[in-house]
């Protein structure tokens, strides 16, 4: 049996419930911005997802049918379980598509969690629709290493002695240089 022109992982399932699998979890990504899965299947949704956002970012009746082949649309239920009125199509051309308009590629991430699954032990990931984020908060974080720590109190040092050298150096005859060289 030849391998040419086959991509993708086979997940351990057949195409059907492989295909069913990746439209679920698109829908689920696309209704909650954000799903809980492992890696594999995260890399696989994260392809599709993002070619449906490219897909419906033209807003073209054509790519939003297009988009109904490809996920079979379903309605939407708030948090009672109640259906809105929209489905997952609607909510991708109207809201998630319209925020993406300006950006290239890499609607969505992938970040890696730090649990296991009970079952199986297999590694978790989140995966996630980007949004606007706003400017960083805080300052960044610098590590904590001895040899960060000790340059940083090596130049406090020479920065001490230099304003001492230059507060003595009209007053005295030396140069600053042999106050430096005396100092340590």
């Amino acid at each position: 049996m030849s391998s040419h022109r086959l991509f993708g992982r086979q997940l351990s399932r057949d195409s059907e419930h492989r295909m069913a699998m990746r439209r679920n979890l698109v829908q689920s990504l696309f209704e909650h911005g954000k799903v809980r899965t492992t890696l594999p299947k995260a890399q696989e949704v994260k392809a599709m997802a993002e070619k449906l956002i490219t897909l419906a970012r033209t807003g073209t009746l054509n790519a939003r049918r297009r988009v109904i082949s490809i996920l079979q649309d379903r309605r939407l239920t708030d948090k009672e379980q109640e259906f809105t009125g929209k489905t997952v199509v609607q909510k991708l051309f109207e809201e998630i598509a319209p925020n993406f308009a300006t950006r290239p590629g890499g609607y969505t991430r992938i970040i890696k969690l730090s649990d296991f699954r009970i079952g199986d032990g297999g590694s978790l990931v989140l995966l996630q629709l980007l949004t606007e984020q706003a400017a960083p908060r805080g300052t960044i974080r610098r590590s904590a290493g001895r040899r960060r720590k000790r340059t940083e109190r090596r130049h406090q040092f020479a920065s001490r002695i230099m304003k001492k050298a230059k507060s003595e150096a009209p007053a005295a005859d030396k140069p600053a240089e042999s106050a430096l060289a005396s100092a340590e």
